[in-house]
């Protein structure tokens, strides 16, 4: 196999100021998401803080609840799945 010089980086001055300009951005516009996220949660925490806490369930249970999520696993044996049948 032929094997052929490495290739020379150079890094310029233009380069570095892009990229710090870049980082700054998608530092900037996190941050912004996580604000919107802190507040939304703050106020859905208010929303169903008295519905959460009169039940006492976890936020997990709640996320669960909400998307449909149950994790109970299925019964796999004949008379739990039909129950007792009786004919």
């Amino acid at each position: 196999m032929l094997r052929r010089k490495p290739t020379r980086l150079e890094l310029k001055l233009d380069d570095t100021e892009e990229f710090e300009s870049v980082k700054k951005e998608l530092e900037s516009r996190k941050k912004q998401r996580d604000e919107v996220d802190v507040v939304g949660v703050v106020a859905s925490g208010e929303m169903s803080g008295a519905a959460g806490g009169a039940d006492g369930k976890t936020r997990e249970q709640l996320i669960h609840e909400r998307i449909g999520y149950k994790p109970h696993p299925k019964p796999s044996t004949l008379p739990l799945l039909f129950g007792n049948l009786q004919f």
